[in-house]
């Protein structure tokens, strides 16, 4: 955790100081404590930089254990919420959301902020609700079909979202695509108010949960044995993880593959114990997020690459490693 620590405040330094405007961390330190007479150094850090790198980290921590949880309580390790469709329902509703606010998505007020990880939430339930449903067999939950039904839920429901936004007007288009693709770079603090609630609510619950979420590493019937409500435990993440999901996706679209990378790193780094593990990849998603957003505004500068394009060529190829490795254990 030191290790990591250090990293994502390194990490935290090259995205404060390094940009279109280089910034000294002396200046950077006055901004912070209104003792800088630069307008324009002030309004870059506190308006432009501040902001992005804290909605990364709590972005990145957020889907990081939010995958932590779906992999345990599906026992699936290729589980993660862009993979299954959660992120595509929630993005889907919050396209939805948007386009009937067309105009305001560029300056949209504190209320309307709030309103979204709503919105997002109940597209992230109706999607979590078709792939139960349709992965519901024999009484259990069987995690093959969960993985396959997320999959086709995930293309229906970006089916939609692209139907929406071609019925926008051109700038909501345009920025309604870049949002779609997972970016952060109109990060604001009215974005920050909007989704802090649900993650200094929900994470602590997860954590809480930790006990329970050792338990689910074993199988239903030894769970059930131990005295677990099996079904009762699931529903509550699940629904403590699409909350997480949804206010993530609601100020930065659809970054995927943090859900998936972050908790195996952690269980390598940790073991499977969540009470140590959860911290760790909360860790691990803030540090991939924060740099690939770091990657993404200075490497192909003057343009910008999204953060979830930037994750997604980490996570394509890792997410192929993994299938194979699934592979060969079952052969």
């Amino acid at each position: 955790m030191l290790v990591l620590l250090m990293l994502l405040v390194l990490a935290i330094y090259l995205s404060l100081t390094s940009g279109s405007i280089n910034i000294s961390v002396m200046d950077i330190m006055k901004s912070l404590l209104h003792l800088n007479s630069d307008d324009d150094q002030n309004l870059v850090v506190l308006q432009f930089r501040l902001p992005r790198i804290i909605i990364a980290l709590l972005v990145g921590s957020g889907l990081a254990i939010a995958g932590a949880v779906l992999q345990s309580t599906t026992g699936n390790g290729l589980a993660d919420p862009g993979v299954l469709g959660i992120n595509a329902g929630a993005g889907a509703a919050i396209v939805i959301f948007l386009f009937f606010f067309q105009g305001q998505v560029k300056g949209i007020g504190t209320g309307t902020a709030m309103m979204m990880p709503l919105f997002g939430m109940v597209g992230g339930l109706l999607a979590a609700l078709l792939i139960y449903l349709f992965s519901w067999q024999n009484g259990r939950l069987e995690s093959q079909r969960f993985l396959l039904t997320g999959i086709a839920i995930a293309s229906g429901m970006g089916a939609i979202s692209l139907y929406i936004s071609l019925k926008m007007n051109a700038n909501d288009f345009e920025m309604a695509t870049v949002w779609s693709a997972g970016s952060i770079y109109n990060a604001n603090w009215k974005y920050i108010i909007s989704v802090l609630p649900w993650i200094v609510i929900l994470v602590p619950i997860i954590y809480y949960k930790s006990s329970i979420l050792d338990v689910f590493t074993l199988d239903d019937t030894t769970t059930r044995n131990l005295g677990v409500a099996v079904e009762k435990e699931k529903a509550l993440l699940l629904l403590c993880c699409i909350g997480l999901v949804s206010a993530c996706v609601s100020v930065a679209g659809g970054i995927g593959f943090i859900g998936l990378i972050a908790p195996h790193i952690a269980r390598r780094l940790t073991g499977h114990k969540h009470k140590r593990m959860i911290p760790v990849c909360a860790l691990i998603g803030a540090l991939l997020v924060v740099t690939a957003d770091y990657i993404g505004k200075t490497v192909f500068a003057p343009a910008e690459l999204a953060v979830g394009i930037v994750i997604a060529i980490i996570g394509v190829p890792y997410f192929i490693l993994l299938l194979y490795r699934k592979k060969g254990r079952t052969a």
